[in-house]
């Protein structure tokens, strides 16, 4: 249990404040049989929104009239040492979803304090014209540096190994900026922090939110209930789809996580397509809304908002990208997760160069040719991990190869995850190999037509494709705010 777990940050409590009036007092953390956190990814639509939309609407003179009431805390980032280089023209900006539940938040989960459910990093290319989301899992292992005392319940530490939403709880934001930029080596300029009842309220603000709905929805977990079909979600069923879970394909984090990232391509194309600025009642209520929800730094003040308002919207949907690093179970925890190294690490070579939307080959050159439907593979484990096999053939399945069957290794136990093939099977390998994170190739001459798939410990998942040249956030599986993947469900 990390330090702090039950005593928020005091540069963090006033938003607590704000939403505790003639509440009840609230549990310690992990006491309640309340509805469960959200998961790695899910904060995406909350924060960014509140930050597309604040920067959208900073030049209009309204925004000065509220933004006293935004809470701000200070970072003094000038003390710290071997920082990451910065970028001219691009603005990172370290985005949080506040793990807040005190006054009306107590309704999402039974526990006190403030910590980031998840952290994103927001890389803004004012001159080019792009934003990359770049989603980094709360329970991701990483290495959190030394970081000071924050107060009452935060000692500081000399450096950890934990989860990277507990550097928090450590050294309060100022830890958590460390950690993150110790991790990735992106610059961080500011910090924007969001919580459950905002995120809602914001929705609300905006009219709601039109999402295409495949199948009806039943999660009593996310208090959700929807009929299929094209509908405007208000703002907590728009919360509610984001936390679900069991309405996802295969009940898992993955498909939560498209669901999120499709929520908030949707909350996006509407701040941007729609009427929202034309009605001066529904910016007050939006700027209201957003007030009441945001923390920033000190130094993201109204005219630096307004220079990322420009830059925000000018941007085409096509070049709002949304990409989660690729990671694996953790071996010593496979509750928790660790970064598959030489994939993501271009990732953030390429966010902390200023490199956007990079034109880097993905390493497959050419498409190999080789239809999906065409590629019989049986998948082996050697890990610990339990159903490993069975989950990667449903994912494997899903993208179109043949899966006949699943199991442990029989005889090849490679140190890394390693597709083996026989004689002429080469292009069928490379092919299953380009829809992996990561995987090498390697020809044996006693398989038939049949590939076998060894997973090893450096499992980085499924990631789709088909090994052609991309850029790197969409070799990794990214998304862009331009349409709806589902929206053909719809009619």
């Amino acid at each position: 249990m990390p330090p702090g777990s039950s005593s928020p940050d005091r540069r963090f409590s006033p938003l607590a404040r704000k939403r505790s009036a003639g509440s009840r007092a609230v549990g310690r953390r992990g006491r309640s049989r309340a509805l469960p956190r959200p998961s790695a990814g899910q904060w995406v639509a909350y924060v960014t929104t509140a930050l597309v939309i604040a920067a959208s609407l900073t030049a209009y003179g309204g925004y000065y009239s509220v933004s006293g009431s935004i809470t701000t805390a200070h970072v003094d980032t000038d003390a710290w040492t071997d920082r990451p280089p910065t970028v001219e023209g691009v603005h990172n900006i370290l985005l949080m979803g506040a793990d807040v539940r005190t006054g009306d938040n107590a309704e999402y989960g039974m526990v006190e304090g403030i910590r980031p459910d998840v952290t994103i990093i927001a890389s803004i290319d004012a001159d080019r014209g792009a934003v990359t989301l770049v989603n980094l899992p709360r329970d991701l292992m990483v290495d959190i540096p030394a970081c000071d005392p924050a107060g009452d319940g935060f000692p500081g530490t000399s450096g950890t190994f934990d989860q990277l939403n507990h550097a928090m709880m450590y050294g309060g934001v100022e830890c958590q900026w460390k950690t993150v930029e110790a991790l990735t080596g992106v610059h961080l300029d500011h910090f924007v922090l969001v919580d459950f009842v905002g995120f809602r309220e914001i929705v609300d603000a905006v009219g709601g939110v039109p999402m295409c709905i495949p199948e009806p929805i039943d999660d009593p977990k996310a208090k959700l209930q929807l009929e299929a079909g094209e509908q405007v979600l208000d703002g907590e069923q728009a919360l509610g789809l984001a936390r679900s879970r069991d309405s996802t394909e295969f009940g898992s984090d993955l498909g939560r996580i498209e669901t999120q990232q499709r929520l908030m391509g949707a909350i996006v194309r509407k701040v941007t397509g729609g009427d929202l600025l034309s009605s001066s009642a529904n910016v007050y209520a939006f700027l209201n809304a957003i007030a009441d929800a945001m923390m920033t730094d000190d130094e993201l003040t109204v005219d630096a908002m307004a220079e990322l308002a420009f830059a925000v919207r000018t941007v085409d949907l096509e070049r709002i990208s949304f990409v989660t690093p690729p990671v694996r179970d953790y071996p010593a925890n496979p509750a928790k997760v660790v970064l598959v190294e030489e994939p993501a690490n271009r990732l953030f070579d390429a966010v902390g160069a200023g490199e956007v939307l990079p034109e880097e080959e993905s390493g497959g050159g050419e498409p190999p040719g080789v239809d999906p439907a065409d590629v019989s593979v049986r998948v082996r484990n050697s890990t610990a991990v339990d159903g490993l096999a069975a989950r990667t053939a449903e994912e494997l399945r899903a993208l179109g190869f043949t899966v006949p069957e699943v199991g442990a290794p029989l005889s090849r136990l490679p140190s890394t995850t390693t597709v083996y093939h026989g004689p002429g099977r080469e292009d069928a390998a490379r092919t299953l190999a380009a829809a992996l994170t990561t995987a090498t190739v390697e020809e044996v001459p006693d398989l038939g037509d049949d590939l076998e798939l060894v997973i090893t410990d450096d499992w980085g998942g499924v990631a789709g494709g088909d090994g052609s040249e991309e850029p790197v956030t969409e070799e990794l599986g990214g998304t862009t705010a331009a349409s709806d993947e589902e929206a053909d469900a719809c009619g």
